[in-house]
């Protein structure tokens, strides 16, 4: 058993980013996620005298952590990015958005290279979104089992289950997924891009949305590109419609875009001028996904908070 003058603080800490990135997985929810965390660590404290220390502590918590996360699934509604509704149809009034996960929240400084590549693919937005059309059993298997490295007997006990279960779960998630995450072939064009490349295309982005270039923005996208402002309902796709709206409404206004760190994602902070008050406001979080060196979607979270991303809350004009 676990000595009591052991510092549970200590044993906890380094798997504080991990746990919270995989809560935020399960649930699509940084808010989620953070309470998730929260009772994950009252329910590790008060269970602690029963661990058994012959092993590492990290199996344990996330055994506490994915319970959790399974519990609030069923009481809550899965979480939907508007591009996974039909374009032009109204939302479900139960219908709840997909949040934006900081980078910062990840706690990569623990891990090393391989599972901190592992976990910046755990939380990009394609595959967040895909993961709420799993059942909370395939969810909580692929994750552990994937993306987290655990072994098939291993997530058979953190989940009290069989060997078999966790495989059979595992193959009916993959197979929902498939149709709903890049290509194989995408996902290796993207990580071939240098981080030089990357900055040129954040370059351009910047620049385009801050002169108000249509033609420059329009250029940068994939031909079957996708435009979403989560929470409203609407999204454009192709270079037509995504123009079209652009014109209409957000370039009739001035911008400032700042780089940030989301989803491990090409993404910024954009702020709008505003008049009356002279300064630019917070506008939305925007995180775009790259293939090869064109943005094929955009996704302009409108009610984030700066804050959490380390933005301000304005900038001078």
């Amino acid at each position: 058993m676990v000595d009591d003058s052991i510092d549970f603080q200590q044993l906890v800490d380094p798997f504080r980013g991990e746990l919270q990135a995989h809560c935020y997985r399960m649930l699509g929810s940084l808010h989620d996620a953070e309470d998730a965390m929260q009772e994950t660590l009252v329910r590790a404290w008060q269970g602690l005298g029963k661990f058994d220390d012959r092993g590492t502590i990290r199996p344990w918590l996330y055994k506490i952590a994915t319970n959790r996360c399974l519990t609030l699934i069923e009481r809550r509604s899965r979480r939907e990015l508007p591009t996974d509704l039909s374009p032009g149809a109204a939302p479900l009034a139960e219908t709840t958005w997909l949040e934006p996960y900081p980078d910062d929240k990840l706690g990569l400084a623990a891990l090393d290279p391989e599972a901190r590549y592992a976990a910046r693919e755990g939380v990009e937005l394609a595959f967040v979104a895909a993961l709420q059309h799993l059942s909370a059993g395939q969810r909580a298997a692929l994750v552990l089992r994937e993306v987290l490295g655990f072994s098939a007997r291993e997530v058979a006990g953190q989940l009290e289950t069989t060997v078999a279960s966790v495989n059979s779960a595992l193959q009916r998630a993959r197979k929902v997924l498939g149709d709903r995450l890049p290509s194989v072939t995408q996902q290796a064009n993207l990580r071939s891009l240098s981080e030089n490349s990357i900055r040129k295309i954040a370059d351009q982005y910047t620049m385009a949305w801050e002169i108000g270039d249509v033609d420059a923005i329009v250029s940068m996208l994939t031909e079957d590109a996708k435009y979403a402002m989560p929470p409203l309902p609407d999204w454009y796709e192709g270079h037509d419609a995504v123009r079209a709206f652009l014109l209409e409404k957000p370039l009739t206004r001035k911008w400032r875009f700042l780089p940030a760190r989301a989803n491990a994602q090409l993404a910024f902070g954009t702020y709008m001028w505003d008049e009356d008050k002279a300064v630019y406001l917070p506008a939305g979080i925007d995180i775009l996904r790259l293939e090869g060196t064109k943005i094929a979607e955009v996704v302009a979270f409108l009610t984030a908070d700066f804050s959490r991303f380390g933005l301000p809350a304005e900038i001078s004009g």
